[in-house]
């Protein structure tokens, strides 16, 4: 899972500097560029109000975090097939006002 790319892709959709989320997020911009490069994992309640600062439903950013890691190798082929498309409906979504 691909936690911290996810939360910082999202984050510059939204134009938002690092410091700019930070501030908004009460935590020093340090530590969110760990949870960022996948240094440190955010508490559940760090990650929901990352989520509302985000405008984004957390399950979204969990699926959009996932990689081929995550699926067993019995699904890994439908998983290579759909997350391509998910992906995309997911963020389109998150970008309808």
């Amino acid at each position: 899972m691909n936690l911290g790319n996810t939360i910082s892709q999202l984050r510059g959709k939204k134009g938002l500097k690092q410091s700019e989320m930070a501030e908004l997020l009460h935590i020093t911009s340090t530590y969110l560029s760990q949870i960022e490069n996948n240094k440190k994992l955010p508490t559940m309640a760090l990650l929901e109000r990352i989520s509302n600062q985000l405008s984004t439903p957390l399950p979204f950013i969990f699926m959009l975090s996932m990689d081929d890691k995550d699926i067993p190798p019995s699904k890994a082929a439908h998983f290579k097939l759909l997350q391509p498309a998910l992906r995309q409906f997911m963020l389109e979504l998150i970008d309808t006002p």
